[in-house]
């Protein structure tokens, strides 16, 4: 299989998974849940750069570099927009979550994304030019299975407690301080690519 058709089943993926992890997420009022969601937007939105990016690359060897930067960024973004709203839960008392719908939705959105990281996985075997965009795309699709792992966790914890609200904004927070902490050292490997191409 080639690289481009892995990139456009993971995209599949997360184009399937968006729209119903939106509507749970809104229904069952879970911050991790609608996070789970919008984040599988901007990876979608990351592929499409990946496949531009590819196009380009005989012409401009540094685009796969560019849309790794461009990716960073999108989830940099998105994990400070995800760990102010958990935070604000979190400091002013955490609303009803329905944990079934939760545990759900995530662990179907965890086994589907573990799915797409073993499709990407295999690619970077295929010639070993394992470039940085490809990583930062498999890196994305891991950390996007087990933030829904962990969702799902909280939310089996919601149903069986009968409560326990506030563990939906505080997995919300972690996962988004995981996700910014590989993106930072993303970007710092793609500012020392770049640095090396110029020299």
């Amino acid at each position: 299989m080639s690289r481009v058709e892995r990139l456009v089943i993971v995209l599949a993926l997360n184009l399937v998974l968006i729209a119903g992890l939106v509507v749970v997420g809104v229904r069952a009022h879970s911050l991790g849940v609608v996070a789970a969601g919008i984040d599988y937007l901007a990876d979608a939105l990351a592929i499409v750069v990946t496949l531009v990016a590819m196009r380009l690359d005989t012409r401009c060897p540094n685009a796969t570099n560019f849309a790794a930067l461009v990716n960073g960024a999108w989830l940099l973004v998105l994990s400070t927009v995800v760990a102010v709203a958990a935070a604000y839960r979190l400091a002013t008392g955490s609303i009803e979550v329905h944990g079934v719908p939760v545990l759900i939705a995530s662990g179907i959105a965890a086994i589907v994304m573990f799915i797409g990281a073993f499709i990407l996985g295999g690619d970077l075997d295929d010639d070993g030019s394992d470039d940085l965009h490809m990583r930062a795309v498999l890196l994305d699709t891991v950390a996007d299975a087990a933030a829904a792992a962990g969702v799902a966790l909280s939310g089996a914890i919601i149903a069986i407690r009968g409560g326990w609200y506030w563990l939906d904004p505080l997995v919300a927070l972690v996962i988004a301080g995981v996700i910014a902490s590989h993106t930072i050292r993303l970007l710092l490997g793609v500012r020392a690519t770049l640095r090396r191409h110029r020299v």
